[in-house]
């Protein structure tokens, strides 16, 4: 399941999670990571990390497979959920893994974007592989909820509060290969999917709960008003069958293995 100092800045710098708001209004994240979760195919008996496991839901599924899964996630709100689903996970921060060559694969859905230091992220990815060890994971690429940025940013300037710094990590599927392969990875599978996703709790949810990053500047009432603001842009969006409206996600989905 958010600009830096050159301290070690948590894997979601800027973003405050609450487990009952995520899983209420953020729900569809795990569901949606169901492609790259048969990307991974887990096996019984090897040993996964989950890197930015969340909540667990996507966790606990992988588990099913026999698969012995261990999260990190750098919020201890989400971390209790995850344990309280019986999760082996604990706080750590993703550019900073503490683990040596213990993982047969390391997994990470709708997280590594709020890494903005990708790599020291890398290093440790590569460090807690075993050789020949595989990297499957899926985040927000270049063009991710660019409508959604595009507003916020209007809402904010509307308000006399100007445009915040940019707040994830979004790379193009060349840039990211680039990057994996200079820390010793052989890429496999790096591609953009547009998949424009339904908004169970409407734009409103979305902003309530991924919004932040771009808001912690500002008083509580000030930032309610911007979000309130952004909602109204984004009253137009394109919507699907049921009448949910669809964000503009883009995600970068990889398949690497360690050299």
């Amino acid at each position: 399941m958010n600009a830096f100092d050159t301290a070690a800045p948590p894997v979601d710098a800027g973003q405050r999670w609450n487990a009952q708001d995520y899983a209420i209004d953020a729900g569809f994240v795990p569901v949606l990571g169901g492609a790259v979760a048969r990307l991974l195919d887990a096996r019984s008996g090897e040993r996964v990390l989950d890197l930015g496991c969340g909540d667990g839901v996507l966790s606990t599924e992988l588990a099913l497979t026999g698969a012995r899964i261990t999260g990190v996630d750098a919020s201890p709100e989400l971390v209790i959920a995850a344990r309280a689903r019986g999760l082996d996970a604990q706080v750590m921060d993703g550019h900073a893994l503490t683990f040596d060559g213990e993982f047969d694969a390391v997994f990470s859905n709708a997280a590594l974007h709020w890494m903005r230091e990708p790599d020291r992220v890398l290093a440790g990815v590569r460090r807690a592989l075993k050789p020949g060890g595989r990297f499957v994971a899926e985040f927000g690429g270049q063009g991710n909820v660019a409508t959604i940025v595009g507003a916020i940013q209007a809402a904010r300037v509307a308000h006399g509060h100007g445009e915040s710094p940019f707040a994830w990590y979004f790379p193009t599927a060349d840039t990211y290969s680039d990057r994996l392969r200079q820390h010793g990875f052989h890429v496999q599978f790096a591609e953009l999917i547009e998949r424009p996703t339904p908004l169970p709790t409407g734009i409103e949810g979305w902003l309530r709960v991924f919004a932040s990053p771009f808001l912690d500047d500002l008083p509580p009432g000030a930032a309610a008003r911007v979000r309130e603001g952004a909602a109204s842009l984004l009253s137009e969006l394109p919507r699907d069958a049921s009448g949910q409206p669809l964000a503009d996600y883009v995600r970068l989905r990889v398949l690497a293995r360690r050299r």
